[in-house]
């Protein structure tokens, strides 16, 4: 079978248990896998290697940075942005490989339709789908940019969007998806920082509040059965926690050195 001309670019750390699904979805139909680790302590290397990859171990600075670096050490005209924990549909697959049989040469890039795996079943409404996500893009043309948690791929030129679905195996649990949220929240306070947008009542309370109904009712969450009501109900929360992490960052003050006017006493106890 004719491989394309396409490398697929990952960043891992610790993936091993994703990785045999996610490389074995590209392995043999892509020419070239581009994998950047860094301080894994499993066998991450060695199973990208298994699946024909060339690694690369550099040390983390934040995500958007780790993939412009696979973006560098990419040799093919066209690129295939894969994260460890995503997977290649057979119905992707083949949506690419009609794409190289013509239509490659009228566009720039393709998205594709994200689907994630939650709470034992895909999720397919809500503000988690459709997603779409522009994941190949010819090589010259296109960079990562975003903030330092939410990459974004960058790309000049014309995009195809594809009615077919990138699988998504992002949160295996409640947990793992909540411990985000700080995250998120710290990185939406810098880049509203750098813009020089302030903190505001009406965001705090009426954006929350907007996201739930949104995610819930107008784009059909509750089809989801209960994982559609858990993830409404957490995005509305994770967007009170960034507005609420913005406020800590414009009015939030250190409490004053003990002794000081105003600081609370300190009473011996004997």
């Amino acid at each position: 079978m004719r491989k394309l001309p396409i490398s697929v670019t990952m960043i891992a750390c610790n993936e091993a248990r994703n990785l045999p699904r996610s490389l074995g979805s590209v392995a043999g139909w892509v020419e070239e896998i581009v994998v950047v680790v860094n301080d894994c302590t499993d066998p991450t290397p060695e199973i990208a290697r298994e699946f024909g990859a060339r690694v690369e171990e550099r040390a983390w600075t934040c995500r958007r940075d780790q993939k412009n670096v696979a973006l560098s050490l990419a040799t093919r005209p066209w690129v295939l942005g894969l994260d460890a924990d995503e997977e290649v549909s057979l119905e992707m697959r083949k949506a690419v490989e009609e794409f190289f049989s013509g239509e490659e040469g009228k566009f720039d890039g393709a998205s594709f339709r994200r689907k994630t795996w939650f709470l034992n079943r895909w999720i397919t409404h809500g503000d988690w789908y459709p997603d779409y996500n522009l994941r190949l893009f010819r090589r010259d043309r296109g960079r990562w940019g975003g903030n330092r948690e939410h990459d974004k791929l960058i790309l000049d030129g014309r995009v195809r969007k594809m009615r077919v679905d990138l699988l998504h195996y992002s949160f295996p649990t409640v947990e793992d998806n909540v411990r985000k949220i700080p995250a998120f929240a710290a990185a939406f306070a810098d880049e509203r920082q750098g813009r020089g947008i302030g903190f505001r009542w009406s965001d705090l309370f009426f954006r929350p509040l907007w996201r739930f109904l949104r995610g819930y009712f107008f784009r059909l969450g509750f089809l989801d059965g209960f994982p559609g009501l858990y993830i409404a109900t957490v995005t509305a929360l994770a967007t009170f926690v960034r507005y609420a992490k913005l406020y800590e960052r414009q009015f939030g003050k250190q409490p004053p050195p003990i002794g000081a006017e105003g600081a609370p006493q300190v009473v011996a106890r004997g």
